[in-house]
């Protein structure tokens, strides 16, 4: 009967702390958007290709202007209506249209008339079953943890969505407001898949230690090389952002580093934190001191792979430029003292900073708090 009082206060107490914070986020979301771009008389539809009217294919094979092609509408907004399109042939907007293909059209108003152009590919029916399979492989793989770990990653999506973004909005510092919501997200996935422990308190504990280094890390780093968000290759568009809203959009590079390595800093926190919990349990006459040691060899074997999977994760997303310093041999002055290549050496030092110096972080921790919460007991 104590077992079931429990867990029923337990989902009462859920349920009354997620209706809260759907109750904020709700009205947090309740902002005003400046109009950056002007979309009255501009319509984005599903459509299917029905026939191609004029194509753009040239003799030798190369495809030159644009394709003129018959669609008929999908969406639920003038469904099953016919008409006349230009698909252009670009690298970034518009496509090879062939019959039967499932595109998006833009409509645009001038004057009185529509004019209609193929934006691209329709592309949302093939993200949504991977991103199903994804999630049906990581619940069947892993089980009850498995569908924790798809509904904390979910949670972080919406605390990405509906607080962060809302906050830099609203003038908060990005670099702030990236720490308050990692300390949400890291917080609740740990708690959700080990359940409030001193295990799992140990193991949050590190990754905000682990995050305030790199969040520091990265700063320092920033201000002795004088890089900023300012400094990274879409700045004009972010400029444009910045001039119109309170967003600081200097420090935007420095929030995503700590998004970026957050992931890695919270699972080695958590092997550490779970090795030395185990040994506490199986031999509970271990001294703190040899707990630490302990938790410090785990997160030795650990750490060397976390670093590299971090700094080969910024590799492989920033691959393109090295290529293209590679094939263009550039000067080493040049290349070690440009924006591109000091910004990511500093998101992999960064990031590596805070992996490292969570090690210490959650062996102290995890062989700590056992003996301060049972020494009374």
């Amino acid at each position: 009967m104590k077992i079931n009082n429990k867990i029923l206060l337990r989902v009462i107490l859920t349920v009354l702390l997620l209706a809260g914070a759907g109750i904020f986020l709700y009205y947090y979301n309740n902002i005003d958007k400046p109009t950056l771009v002007n979309t009255n008389g501009r319509i984005f539809a599903k459509a299917s290709v029905l026939e191609i009217l004029q194509d753009n294919v040239q003799e030798n094979g190369a495809r030159i202007g644009d394709q003129i092609v018959l669609l008929k509408l999908e969406g639920a907004d003038n469904k099953g209506q016919i008409l006349q399109a230009n698909s252009p042939n670009g690298l970034l907007f518009g496509t090879v249209c062939h019959p039967g293909m499932k595109v998006i059209t833009i409509s645009s108003k001038v004057g009185s008339l529509y004019v209609h152009t193929v934006y691209n590919i329709d592309r949302s029916m093939p993200i949504y079953i991977f991103l199903s399979i994804f999630l049906v492989l990581l619940c069947l793989v892993g089980g009850p943890k498995g569908v924790k770990s798809a509904i904390a990653l979910i949670f972080s999506f919406i605390c990405f969505i509906f607080l962060f973004f809302p906050m830099i909005l609203r003038g908060t510092a990005p670099v702030i407001a990236a720490i308050i919501t990692s300390t949400l997200v890291l917080t609740t996935t740990i708690c959700l898949i080990n359940g409030f422990t001193i295990k799992a308190l140990a193991a949050i504990l590190a990754t905000v230690g682990g995050i305030l280094i790199s969040a520091f890390s990265a700063l320092a780093f920033g201000h002795f090389t004088v890089l900023s968000g300012y400094n990274v290759s879409n700045i004009e568009a972010l400029m444009f952002v910045g001039q119109n809203t309170l967003i600081d959009v200097g420090q935007i590079l420095f929030a995503g580093i700590l998004f970026a390595c957050l992931g890695a800093i919270m699972d080695i926190a958590m092997d550490v934190s779970s090795a030395v919990h185990e040994l506490h349990i199986n031999n509970s006459q271990m001294a703190a001191k040899e707990l630490f040691h302990c938790g410090m060899n785990v997160g030795r074997d650990v750490m060397g792979t976390m670093s590299a999977t971090l700094i080969l994760a910024f590799f492989g997303g920033s691959l393109g430029i090295w290529v293209m310093d590679y094939v263009y041999d550039l000067p080493y002055l040049q290349l070690i003292n440009s924006n591109s290549i000091g910004i990511e050496i500093m998101q992999s030092v960064a990031g590596s900073f805070g992996i490292i110096l969570t090690v210490p972080l959650s062996a102290a921790f995890s062989a700590w708090l056992p003996f301060y919460f049972n020494k009374g007991k």
